[in-house]
């Protein structure tokens, strides 16, 4: 088999080019040395006498991607799902998280502190992808920002950009990132990732407005290129469609057990019942008032909506007033039924459904990635 160690990774695109090997634009010299070891092999094992005409399509390898804080799994469900990306490492320092993504992976999370990890001991990677910690620069909390211990793991994604170098990274953080202290804390960002050779396409979208989800969620997306190619094609536009009808992501009445329900022995039986009256709508308790969502959408799901009493979603159905059930916050926030839920708690499964990136919103921008990206 040929050997490609010497040569420049200009000679290995033009080797690329002239084998009509597909997929090979933004792949860094290690890389494309794989993809025409794939290929050399490939042809080694035809049969003798095949002809291979020239206009074969060779298939190229899966890009790596790693997925960071990866919490339920989203980002790597929305890029292994194109069919171009294997997840070869997600991370999360929630013991749940790797309840639930361990379920629906074949590959394991690796629980733990990514602060602890060294950027050396991770696999090679030509996306990385995280929805970092966002109560740093939420409104809800004390937006510390980098002043925030938890803010700190911004400069461990640099490190890790700084030694592997990936083409593309895509990160996720609240509406409020780019406000905060007054946009001094999302130019830091954006100095940093553009001092590093890469073209910044961020935008704030609703998950209701573009997915067709009706959960009313902003959050910031930053979606980073080495290509300028790329980026120039690139874009985090995407049309408003319809929203689904609210009673389309609830489980039928008959599976919703009774835990779920307001009573008269409720606390709050007497704020909730005055309150809460119409049918497919979803309301918000927050501690010390009701709130009807008048917009045919979800309110933003919160990670502490099932430690208490304040975000609590609350509906009205045939059978009472009762909250949402977790199965159904991970409907809204665009997971498949197919998506497994571990016998963990409802707290904890409320937390997981509240902390995670929608879905759906992921996949519109793998997609349209990825398919720039191996074209």
């Amino acid at each position: 088999m040929t050997s490609y160690i010497n040569k420049t990774r200009n000679e290995l695109i033009l080797i690329c080019k002239e084998q009509n090997i597909k997929g090979y634009s933004h792949l860094k010299k290690d890389e494309l040395i794989k993809l025409l070891d794939v290929s050399a092999s490939t042809i080694a094992n035809t049969s003798i006498g095949t002809n291979i005409g020239a206009n074969t399509v060779i298939s190229s390898p899966k890009l790596k991607m790693i997925d960071l804080f990866a919490g339920t799994g989203a980002f790597s469900y929305a890029f292994e799902k194109t069919g171009k990306v294997e997840c070869v490492f997600s991370n999360d320092s929630a013991l749940w998280s790797k309840e639930i993504y361990d379920l629906n992976f074949t590959h394991k999370l690796t629980l733990g502190n990514l602060n602890d990890i060294k950027p050396e001991s991770l696999p090679a990677h030509t996306i990385l992808t995280g929805g970092f910690p966002c109560q740093p620069f939420s409104i809800a909390g004390k937006q510390e920002g980098f002043q925030d211990e938890r803010a700190n793991v911004f400069w461990k994604i640099l490190s890790i950009i700084d030694f592997h170098k990936p083409s593309y990274v895509i990160l996720e953080n609240v509406k409020n990132l780019v406000s905060h202290d007054d946009g001094k804390t999302f130019e830091t960002i954006k100095n940093n990732l553009t001092q590093r050779g890469y073209y910044l396409c961020f935008k704030v979208l609703d998950t209701a407005e573009i997915t067709g989800i009706p959960q009313h969620r902003e959050r910031i997306y930053i979606v980073c290129m080495k290509s300028k190619d790329l980026y120039s094609k690139f874009s985090l536009d995407f049309p408003s469609v319809p929203k689904a009808q609210i009673v389309s992501l609830l489980e039928s009445e008959a599976d919703v057990p009774s835990k779920y329900y307001y009573t008269s022995r409720s606390s709050t039986w007497e704020l909730v019942k005055n309150n809460v009256l119409k049918k497919n709508t979803v309301y918000q308790y927050r501690r010390v008032y009701v709130r009807e969502n008048k917009s045919n959408e979800c309110p933003t799901l919160t990670a502490n909506m099932g430690t208490g009493g304040h975000n609590v979603p609350l509906i009205l159905d045939n059978k009472g007033i009762r909250k949402l059930t977790p199965r159904e916050c991970f409907n809204f926030q665009g997971f498949p039924s197919s998506y497994k839920l571990p016998p963990i708690s409802d707290a904890n499964l409320y937390k997981l459904a509240g902390n995670a990136v929608s879905v759906p919103v992921v996949e519109l921008i793998a997609q349209r990635l990825m398919k720039l990206a191996v074209e």
